[in-house]
């Protein structure tokens, strides 16, 4: 498996619990608890996390996020992440690539986006999320639209937004809006606007605290059978 070292002498087969954790960057206690019915169900981004440390299948997926209870469907976003998709990201090494939710958690990346925006993997779970990184300016890559510096943060917040209203029986956009409302003052200006909007592909300047500006085509796929988007 992807980052394990090969050939271990193994008394049993499969994998020690903390193998998986360090595939996923949690800790050994955040696999045991919910086995020993200390704690409630992985979150989803955890789940997705596994899912991609173990190399799942779709079915698979389906099931450990069913189990899990964050099923798809019934107005709640999607964080699986088709095996396609995967695949796609990891043979993809020219460009930065990512793949995000419908409220911009960022569920998969390769090495070119962790070195253009920071390694996802030293981040709080809770912490990575594309609008929460841009906001808070908590990211070493600064995102900026290609006319005012103001454009790129009311795409964002419009399409955060109209996520909320398409996801009505998933609080976690609700959740985060909240979060980002008592962070930052740019965001709860926006908020108040009650725009509505899809973000598209277009031309984005980043902001690099060691690399300096650099101006990047920014393309936006979107899966046909879940939701997450690549970018």
């Amino acid at each position: 498996m992807t980052g394990l070292p090969a050939n271990t002498a193994r008394r049993t087969k499969g994998l020690r619990r903390e193998e998986p954790a360090v595939l996923v960057g949690v800790s050994v206690d955040h696999i045991v608890r919910p086995e020993q019915g200390r704690a409630s169900a992985p979150s989803a981004q955890v789940c997705a996390a596994l899912a991609r440390a173990l190399q799942l299948g779709d079915a698979e997926q389906e099931h450990l996020f069913r189990l899990a209870g964050h099923a798809t469907g019934g107005g709640r976003i999607s964080r699986l992440v088709s095996a396609s998709i995967r695949r796609l990201v990891e043979r993809t090494g020219e460009r930065p690539v990512a793949v995000f939710d419908a409220m911009r958690n960022l569920l998969l990346w390769n090495r070119l986006w962790a070195a253009l925006a920071g390694d996802p993997s030293q981040l709080r779970e809770a912490d990575r999320n594309l609008l929460w990184l841009h906001f808070t300016g908590t990211s070493d890559c600064h995102l900026y639209g290609p006319g005012s510096t103001e454009a790129l943060d009311a795409s964002l917040g419009a399409d955060l937004r109209r996520s909320t209203g398409r996801y009505l029986e998933d609080p976690q956009p609700r959740q985060l809006a909240a979060r980002l409302n008592e962070t930052s003052p740019q965001f709860r200006e926006l908020r108040l606007r009650h725009e509505i909007a899809e973000h598209c592909p277009t031309i984005t300047r980043v902001v690099h605290s060691e690399v300096g500006t650099l101006a990047l085509d920014c393309d936006i796929l979107t899966t046909q059978r879940h939701d997450p988007r690549s970018w």
